[in-house]
């Protein structure tokens, strides 16, 4: 394939298949909880999570081969921001997991798209690092952890995974801090 044929979308370009599997995943996210309140941990929920969350493989593969776009920079993570935190705020809402890190989960993927925003009428697209793909994965899975049928019951492993994708939501949220400020020149001291 051809690089003029790999790269077919500007970064402007809002109407790609990226896009469009982006937006999917987001219109998918009410049916998904729709599935956890009605079936909890079943292996009809699990496969719904499984198809949801694989789209964002998909959509950044596609991507990456038709061309990356500021809209699909802005609407990928969050895509994965509105499956994670419906997911983990209803878990903890009937007491599966606790509040705090999940809290604290919900508070940087806030103040993570306030920035991303803030960037975007600046001109400036703030793409989704390598760590918080991980990030977004280790979520995923303290999520699976409440809804695979053999681990439901499973508490503590629940705890450990949870605080472990807590910290990890931290860690790259510091990461994305860190770039902003080497980002902003100093001024300079006259």
């Amino acid at each position: 394939m051809t690089d003029a044929a790999r790269n077919s979308f500007g970064p402007s370009a809002l109407a790609t298949p990226a896009n469009a599997l982006t937006v999917a995943r987001l219109l998918a996210t009410p049916v998904f909880i729709a599935v956890i309140v009605e079936r909890g941990a079943s292996w009809w929920t699990v496969a719904l999570g499984v198809l949801v969350a694989g789209t964002d493989g998909v959509d950044g593969w596609i991507a990456r081969r038709q061309g990356a776009t500021r809209s699909g920079a802005f609407l990928d993570p969050l895509a994965d921001k509105a499956v994670v935190l419906s997911a983990l705020f209803l878990l903890s809402y009937d007491g599966v997991l606790p509040w705090t890190p999940v809290c604290l989960i919900g508070l940087r993927e806030v103040l993570m798209s306030l920035y991303r925003s803030w960037s975007g009428r600046r001109g400036v697209s703030v793409p989704a690092r390598p760590s918080a793909k991980v990030k977004t994965l280790v979520q995923d899975l303290a999520i699976a952890t409440c809804l695979v049928p053999p681990l439901a019951h499973q508490h503590d492993l629940q705890l450990a995974a949870v605080w472990l994708a807590a910290a990890f939501t931290v860690v790259t949220g510091l990461q994305y801090l860190l770039d902003a400020r080497r980002a902003t020149p100093t001024p300079e001291v006259p």
